[in-house]
C-alpha cells in the first residue's frame, strides 16, 4: 500500500470517529493546519520477515511518536493485518489523548499519582499474538509493575507514551521483556517487565501501549 492510499485510508479511519484532518502532500494528516499530525508508512517484507508499518505522530516541533506494527502476509494484505494490529492497540488510545476523542470501550482509563502530580493514564489492550496467542492470558501485575516503576521517575508536567513488549519462544524460558519511554528504551520498565510471572510454554508476544498526561487543575 502506498503513501497516498494509507492517507486516505487513516484519513477516513478517523473521519469515522468524528475527527477531520487535512491532507498534505507530503502524506501527513494534520489537525487544523497544525499538531498533532499523523503519517503511516508501509515497508514489504520478505520471504523471512514480515512487513513494517510506522507511524509517527508529531506532537510539537521537537516531539514525535514512534511506533511500528508487523504485517503478517504478503502485499496489500500484509499491510491491512498491521493496520489492524495498529487500530486495535494505538489508535484509541492516540485518538484520546492527542485528539481527545475518548472510547472507553477500547481502552482502560485511569489516574495515576507520579511525583506531586496527578496523571490521565489512556492504557491499550494487552494485545497477543503468535500461534499459541489465544490460550494465553496477561497477568494482572505487568501494568501494577509499571505503574510502581514509573512513580520512581521524575516525569516532566508534558505527555508521555510507552510501549511495553514481551515475547515466549518455545516450551522453556526463552523469554524476553522490554519498555520504551518516550520512544527511548526504558530500563526501569524493562527489569519491571521482567519481574512479571509471565505465561510459559509456547510462541507469542504481547504488546501494550499507553500515554500518560498531566491532569490541569
Amino acid at each position: 500500500m502506498n503513501s497516498a492510499a494509507l492517507q486516505k485510508y487513516l484519513l477516513r479511519l478517523f473521519e469515522r470517529h468524528d475527527v477531520e484532518l487535512d491532507a498534505d502532500e507530503d502524506g501527513w494528516l494534520v489537525t487544523d493546519g497544525d499538531f498533532p499530525a499523523i503519517r503511516a508508512e508501509w515497508h514489504e517484507g520478505s520471504a523471512t520477515e514480515p512487513g513494517r508499518l510506522d507511524v509517527d505522530v508529531v506532537l510539537s516541533e521537537d516531539r514525535r511518536i514512534e511506533e511500528s506494527f508487523a504485517g503478517l502476509g504478503a502485499g496489500e494484505a500484509g499491510c491491512r493485518d498491521a493496520l489492524h494490529a495498529f487500530e486495535q492497540s494505538a489508535f484509541h488510545v492516540l485518538l484520546a489523548a492527542c485528539w481527545y476523542v475518548t472510547d472507553d470501550r477500547r481502552m482502560r482509563i485511569a489516574t495515576w499519582d507520579i511525583g506531586v502530580r496527578s496523571w490521565d493514564v489512556f492504557i491499550g489492550p494487552f494485545n497477543v499474538r503468535g500461534a499459541d496467542g489465544d490460550a494465553m492470558s496477561m497477568p494482572a501485575e505487568a501494568l501494577a509493575a509499571i505503574e510502581a516503576a514509573l512513580k520512581r521517575e521524575a516525569l516532566t508536567p508534558e505527555l508521555h507514551w510507552l510501549r511495553l513488549v514481551h515475547s515466549h519462544a518455545g516450551s522453556g524460558d526463552d523469554s524476553r521483556s522490554e519498555a520504551l519511554l518516550d520512544n527511548e528504551l526504558w530500563t526501569a520498565g524493562t527489569l519491571a517487565l521482567t519481574a512479571v510471572a509471565w505465561p510459559h510454554g509456547g510462541d507469542y508476544s504481547a504488546r501494550c501501549f499507553m500515554l500518560l498526561d498531566v491532569r490541569d487543575y
